[in-house]
C-alpha cells in the first residue's frame, strides 16, 4: 500500500480524500468495484468524513442509505439520483457488510433486509485502524488487523445466521430464510397453509428478501413447461400438487400487493408453458391479517383466493366456478 498519492492534476481536497479512501479500500484487499469512487465515497459517508477532516476525526454513526447519499451531497457535491440507492446497497454495502468493515443493522439485527429502516456502521475495529490512516504505525496495525479479520467476520457471520428463520418444507427438508418482513409470513404460509391446502404438493420455489432465488428446483419447473430467466417475477412460493395438475402461485402480501389483476396477467403469462401442458395455475393472495386484507379488498383480482394467517382454517374465495382450483385447462382437476 502506498501512503504517497499521486492525484494528478485534481489535488483539491475532496479528489485528495477520495483518493485516500480508495487507497485504504486496496489495502484492505478489495477488488476494483470496491475500489472505485462510488465505494471510496460510501465509505466516507459511514465514517462521516469531510474532506478538511483528519482521518483521526472519523466517527462511525448509523446511516441509512438515503441519508448517507444526502450526505455526500453536502459534504462532496456528488449528487447520486434516487435509483443509485440499490446499485449502493448492492454493489457496495452488501459487499463491505460480507467483508467485516459494516455492520449491518446493529440495533437490530433481526430487521427484514428490505425494511425501510435499514442501517449501517462501521465496524469498531475497522475504525480504529482506519483512524489512524497516515500514522506512522498505520501498516503495523494493518496487518494485525488482517489477521484477525477472519475471526472477525466469522463472528458477524454466526450471528446473521442465528438471526435466520428456520422453515421446514413439506418433504422435510429445512431452509433458512432471511430475518423479518415477508418471511415471517412465507414460514406461516409453508406451516400453515401448505399443511391444509396442499398436502402432498411439492415446494418448487421460495423466494427470498434476500435471495431472490433461495430455494429454486429449476429442472422441475422446466418439465412442467416454466422457464424464467433471471428477471422473472416469480410469486413467493410455487407449489406443485401432481395428483391434481395444480400448481399453485402465492403472493405473501405482507410487503408486497396481492393478486390484483395486473399480477393476475403478469403469472398467467409467466406460466402459459405449465397450461399447456395441462398444468392449472392457482393464485392465492396470502395476507399477515385480516386488517390487512382490508387495504387491498378493491384490487384483488377474480377468480383468486386469499388466505390470512391469523384465520388459518379458512379460504376466501373471489368469485369463479372453482373453488381453489385452475380455471380453463383441461385435465386440471
Amino acid at each position: 500500500m502506498s501512503q504517497q498519492l499521486s492525484v494528478g492534476m485534481d489535488d483539491s481536497p475532496i479528489a485528495t480524500r477520495i483518493e485516500e479512501a480508495r487507497d485504504i479500500l486496496r489495502a484492505l484487499n478489495f477488488d476494483s468495484e470496491r475500489c472505485n469512487e462510488r465505494s471510496a465515497l460510501v465509505l466516507l459517508a459511514l465514517l462521516d468524513l469531510p474532506p478538511e477532516q483528519a482521518w483521526e476525526e472519523a466517527q462511525s454513526p448509523m446511516v441509512r442509505t438515503v441519508a448517507l447519499m444526502q450526505w455526500l451531497r453536502d459534504e462532496y457535491d456528488k449528487d447520486y439520483k434516487a435509483n443509485s440507492r440499490e446499485t449502493i446497497r448492492r454493489f457496495t454495502l452488501h459487499q463491505f457488510i460480507e467483508a467485516g468493515l459494516v455492520v449491518a443493522n446493529p440495533d437490530d439485527p433481526k430487521r427484514a433486509v428490505n425494511s425501510p429502516k435499514n442501517c449501517y456502521q462501521i465496524e469498531p475495529a475497522a475504525l480504529e485502524l482506519i483512524s489512524s490512516y497516515g500514522k506512522e504505525g498505520f501498516p503495523g496495525r494493518l496487518q494485525k488487523y488482517l489477521e484477525k479479520l477472519p475471526g472477525l467476520k466469522s463472528i458477524y457471520a454466526s450471528a446473521r445466521e442465528m438471526s435466520r428463520i428456520p422453515v421446514t418444507l413439506p418433504n422435510g427438508e429445512p431452509i433458512f430464510l432471511s430475518p423479518g418482513g415477508q418471511n415471517v409470513l412465507i414460514k406461516e404460509i409453508i406451516d400453515e397453509f401448505c399443511s391444509r391446502y396442499t398436502p402432498g404438493g411439492h415446494v418448487l420455489y421460495v423466494g427470498d428478501a434476500d435471495d431472490k432465488w433461495s430455494y429454486f428446483e429449476k429442472e422441475m419447473l422446466a418439465e412442467l413447461g416454466v422457464t424464467v430467466d433471471a428477471h422473472g417475477k416469480m410469486p413467493d412460493l410455487v407449489v406443485y400438487l401432481p395428483d391434481r395438475k395444480w400448481l399453485v402461485l402465492i403472493e405473501a402480501a405482507s410487503s408486497h400487493g396481492p393478486v390484483d389483476s395486473k399480477r393476475h396477467a403478469e403469472l398467467k403469462s409467466l406460466f402459459a408453458g405449465a397450461e399447456s401442458k395441462g398444468v392449472g395455475p392457482v393464485f392465492i393472495s396470502a395476507f399477515p391479517t385480516k386488517t390487512e386484507l382490508r387495504k387491498y379488498l378493491g384490487s384483488i383480482a377474480w377468480e383468486t383466493d386469499v388466505w390470512c394467517a391469523d384465520n388459518h382454517d379458512h379460504l376466501i374465495h373471489f368469485n369463479g366456478e372453482r373453488f381453489l382450483g385452475p380455471y380453463g385447462v383441461p385435465g386440471a382437476s
